[in-house]
């Protein structure tokens, strides 16, 4: 049987294992956007904490996606659940190029802008919010483009705790030497991961100020 054969046989199937793996993800993402953006504006207004905060997020990108996850497990709640361990690790992944990018957009905005937004009587609250954040957004989100993009790859590998997904396709058909099998996981995923690059560099392209 070849791949669009099994796509035609299990439509189903793959859908309900795709709409697992777009939920791993967007939970992921949502958890990360909310812990790294405000990491990445400390970075930026102190950046003596550039090298604990990037060094610790460094650390969890370079570890290797199953020994993360075996090194989750057991944590309490955590590990009691594949669906959170599989979150949980997925949110790491993504924190580094949120923080960096983040961090960069804020460092990025025209020292004279602030100056004149201070001379306005703005106070640092609204500094951030109405002048640093509009002007540097293109550029956090393309940190988070980039982070989704790597959390669709990495979330295949949340089958490997049972947490569901595409990578039960791929995991089954390397069990079973079934190229069918893993391009049915694979080829879903990777088109996951052109449609939120797509998405998303359009939607960074439309709000990068005009220069």
């Amino acid at each position: 049987m070849n791949v669009i054969q099994y796509f035609l046989k299990h439509p189903n199937e793959i859908l309900q294992a795709t709409v697992e793996h777009i939920s791993l993800v967007a939970a992921a993402m949502l958890i990360a956007v909310a812990i790294g953006v405000p990491l990445g504006i400390l970075v930026a207004r102190r950046p003596w904490l550039a090298k604990p905060i990037l060094g610790t997020a460094n650390i969890a990108e370079t570890i290797p996606s199953l020994a993360l996850f075996g090194f989750l497990l057991p944590v309490p709640w955590l590990g009691e659940r594949a669906a959170r361990l599989a979150i949980a690790a997925l949110t790491l992944y993504a924190l580094l190029p949120i923080i960096r990018n983040t961090a960069a957009g804020i460092a990025g905005v025209d020292p004279a802008v602030r100056e004149a937004a201070r001379g306005m009587g703005m106070t640092q609250r609204q500094i951030l919010f109405k002048v640093e954040l509009p002007l540097s957004l293109s550029t956090v989100l393309a940190g988070i483009r980039v982070a989704t993009v790597l959390t669709i790859g990495i979330a295949t590998i949340a089958a490997a705790v049972g947490a569901g997904g595409l990578g039960e396709y791929i995991f089954r058909g390397l069990a079973m030497v079934n190229d069918s099998l893993i391009l049915a996981g694979a080829i879903p995923a990777a088109l996951l991961a052109l449609a939120a690059d797509f998405l998303l560099s359009v939607l960074e392209r439309r709000l990068r100020p005009a220069r």
